[in-house]
């Protein structure tokens, strides 16, 4: 027996998200009405709803879909999986190079960092848990967005970068490309002087980054023998592959 109940408020909610995420431009607000056969009138508080809840953004009267759906269907494997397989990891790899570690994840324009390892001598440039950091400047960052499906990784962009020129966006596609090519980024620090850091991707099974596990060197000048970058870039790509193997999700990391 056929369930006779309805809910238009959310069938048209509903309507609204397939429509946004078969665009991938972006739609006006009279553009959504006319594809869906509706007046303006019918989805405008429905748009400002989703709109407020970061399921769709408004950018000069333009809507797109977030990454929020994106980032709930991402939920599994569980945070906490990845956290259990994860620390045991970056405690060892932390405790070889004697450099901090720590892992980020995508969050909304942003990334968290939910998990960091101090090396034994406390030494380095180390991250908050819980601190949310700028995409675009940081290695992380770019592995973030590079290793994603096409239509999300332009959300993410959007997202990252709100006030950022078409050209400066170009830029960073490229930078995005490089990285993917490369299958990790390895960069100086735009920010802190003599910080280099070096993040790669964990993948999921469709190739996707899910988090980034991220090393930040710092030179010293005290004559102390340190990993080289070569070095640390070695082992970490093997720590992420270990880590990959242990939950299952990931692809080889070139």
């Amino acid at each position: 027996m056929e369930n006779s109940y309805s809910a238009p408020a959310l069938e048209k909610g509903l309507d609204i998200l397939e429509v946004l995420c078969q665009s991938e431009n972006g739609l006006t607000q009279q553009e959504i009405a006319s594809k869906l056969g509706r007046n303006l009138s019918e989805i405008y508080r429905m748009l400002n709803c989703l709109v407020q809840r970061n399921y769709v953004a408004n950018y000069a009267n333009t809507y797109t879909i977030t990454s929020k759906l994106f980032q709930l269907s991402h939920f599994h494997p569980p945070t906490y999986r990845l956290l259990t397989e994860a620390l045991p990891i970056m405690e060892g790899l932390s405790r070889l190079v004697s450099f901090p570690c720590d892992l980020r994840v995508y969050n909304n324009g942003v990334q968290t960092v939910v998990a960091a390892i101090q090396p034994p001598n406390g030494l380095g440039f180390m991250t908050r848990v819980g601190s949310e950091i700028e995409v675009a400047p940081s290695a992380s960052g770019l592995v973030l967005l590079a290793f994603q499906d096409p239509v999300i990784k332009e959300i993410r962009i959007k997202e990252s970068l709100p006030s950022q020129s078409e050209a400066e966006i170009e830029v960073f596609r490229n930078t995005l490309k490089e990285v993917a090519i490369k299958g990790f980024a390895s960069i100086m620090s735009n920010q802190y002087a003599g910080l280099h850091a070096i993040s790669f991707p964990i993948l999921d099974m469709n190739g996707n980054a899910v988090a980034a596990m991220t090393v930040p060197m710092l030179a010293r000048i005290d004559g102390f023998m340190q990993f080289t970058q070569e070095q640390v870039e070695d082992l970490l790509k093997d720590s992420v592959l270990n880590l990959s193997r242990k939950l299952a999700i990931g692809h080889t990391v070139s």
